[in-house]
């Protein structure tokens, strides 16, 4: 019903199956199905030579996502990857700032995703867990600011919240500490029960200046200092409320890409790093240690 809704409203025409989605003489697909589901209709739509839009993460594991972006290269086919923080103006100016030496060099690097509410059950049951459902935002988002790769992960967790979690293997709140390969250290924060609002935000803190992402009048934090009336909007609640300049972006990108006038600005090698950091960080929860990257790259080969 969703889907007829959709194409009614858009003048196209909606089928059930992607087979016949595929068939149907499109110049692109854009995949935003369940993480399952991914890896067979990303390489359905790779064996059709259509250029690929596939949400975040590739797969649910590393070893799958690894097999994927295999697929894809040796098909060389053209597939963009959905990591909406790339698109965001502030994140983009953020990035600015780093290459062109504004803040010095860095030292500290903070990045945060907060849920207001979870995600069902059933959600979390296929989810593959939060390092890999929500953190890899967060290591996207560092790896494309700073410019830097990850060296090394520490990572815990804690349930406060609905026993689900625990049941499926899985935290409703999580802290990472990332070493970068320059040294930079940054630390990673998520959480499934933030009441006050949707939260995304990056501070970059350098030996010259420190910026961050995400302090408007729409952030989901209240100040208890005297006098102070920031920020004065009401908090963001949903991620599409948040992220909704940085969606139409990346699709506007891809229309770019499926018109060969540009190449995808998030590739499978961004999506496989992304989960071959949250793969460490699941590790290192399940050991309580920290874990390299060289030992996660190692045992996958």
């Amino acid at each position: 019903a969703l889907a007829e809704a959709t194409a009614e409203r858009l003048r196209a025409e909606a089928v059930d199956t992607p087979e016949a989605l595929l068939a149907a003489g499109v110049n692109g697909v854009v995949i935003a199905a369940a993480t399952d589901a991914h890896p067979d209709l990303l390489t359905a739509a790779v064996d059709a030579g259509l250029p690929v839009f596939c949400e975040k993460p590739l797969a649910r594991t590393a070893d799958e996502a690894k097999r994927v972006r295999d697929y894809v290269v040796a098909a060389e086919a053209t597939v963009q990857i959905g990591y909406p923080r790339r698109f965001d103006p502030a994140f983009t100016a953020a990035r600015t700032a780093v290459a062109a030496g504004e803040l010095g060099w860095l030292h500290t690097v903070r990045s945060t995703t907060l849920d207001p509410a979870p995600p069902p059950r059933e959600y979390v049951a296929v989810s593959g867990g939060i390092f890999r459902d929500c953190s890899v935002h967060d290591f996207d988002a560092i790896r494309w600011v700073t410019g830097q790769e990850v060296r090394e992960v520490y990572a815990t967790g804690s349930n406060r919240g609905a026993e689900f979690f625990g049941r499926y293997g899985d935290v409703d709140t999580a802290a990472v500490v990332l070493t970068l390969t320059d040294g930079t250290l940054a630390v990673v924060s998520n959480s499934r029960y933030n009441g006050r609002g949707y939260d995304v935000r990056l501070e970059l803190h350098g030996s010259a200046d420190s910026i961050a992402v995400g302090l408007d009048d729409r952030l989901p934090l209240r100040s208890v200092e005297p006098g102070t009336t920031f920020p004065a909007g009401p908090p963001h609640v949903l991620f599409m409320d948040r992220l909704a300049v940085a969606f139409r972006a990346e699709l506007g990108a891809f229309t770019d890409v499926v018109a060969a006038r540009a190449a995808p600005p998030c590739t499978v090698e961004d999506a496989l790093e992304a989960s071959w950091i949250a793969e460490a960080c699941a590790l290192s929860l399940e050991l309580r240690r920290p874990v390299a990257m060289t030992e996660i790259r190692a045992a996958a080969r």
